[in-house]
């Protein structure tokens, strides 16, 4: 799979986290059925690798289904065991350079123009903005004055008008947690997790 290119058609990346197993399971898939093609399953969900098993089984092998919050090489290499087509990071941490040696894509955290530049050269196939409400699309369209080669995908309080300024200054993608799965996590009705799917590819898409 080819992540950066999987950001750049899709613009949507789809964050669970949750604290019930079967509920996380539950939006994974609807999230696929609704249309968003990338989805990362937070390893601080319960149960996360279990998710990502069972997803994995029930997508096939060919869906960008990813692992988040991976910060050691001993995550990043359960997550690749668990299925996980690439990992996010919080921050620049060990599992940088493990997804490397284990050939999957890393989504790297980063915040200032520093640890940019050092996701970057470590291998990072795009850059986290992370969180990003600190300072909103402006602060990016700031950042890709130096760094105008680097893919970046912004993540953190981000709804789906504030996704249009973040790809209208120069973002590959967004990345959407609760605003996008609200109550899915713990179980809330699927129907209106694939109403805001809707409202949200519309938004990236238009």
């Amino acid at each position: 799979m080819n992540l950066l290119d999987e950001l750049r058609t899709h613009r949507l990346l789809a964050i669970v986290r949750g604290p019930d197993p079967a509920a996380a399971l539950t939006a994974v898939l609807t999230l696929a059925e609704s249309g968003v093609a990338l989805v990362e399953v937070s390893l601080t969900s319960a149960d996360a690798l279990g998710v990502i098993r069972r997803a994995r089984a029930a997508l096939g092998p060919d869906y960008a289904l990813g692992a988040g919050t991976v910060l050691s090489a001993e995550d990043a290499r359960a997550a690749a065991d668990a299925g996980a087509a690439f990992l996010v990071t919080p921050a620049l941490a060990a599992s940088l350079a493990e997804g490397g040696r284990l050939g999957l894509p890393v989504l790297a955290g980063a915040l200032t123009p520093t640890e940019v530049a050092q996701a970057s050269s470590g291998g990072a196939t795009a850059v986290k903005l992370f969180p990003a409400s600190l300072g909103g699309p402006d602060y990016l369209g700031a950042l890709r004055d130096p760094f105008p080669g680097t893919a970046f995908v912004p993540v953190g309080g981000i709804d789906a008008d504030g996704a249009r300024r973040y790809l209208d200054r120069g973002a590959v993608a967004v990345g959407v947690g609760s605003p996008l799965l609200g109550d899915a996590v713990r179980g809330g009705d699927p129907a209106a997790l694939r109403e805001r799917a809707t409202a949200f590819l519309a938004a990236v898409q238009r």
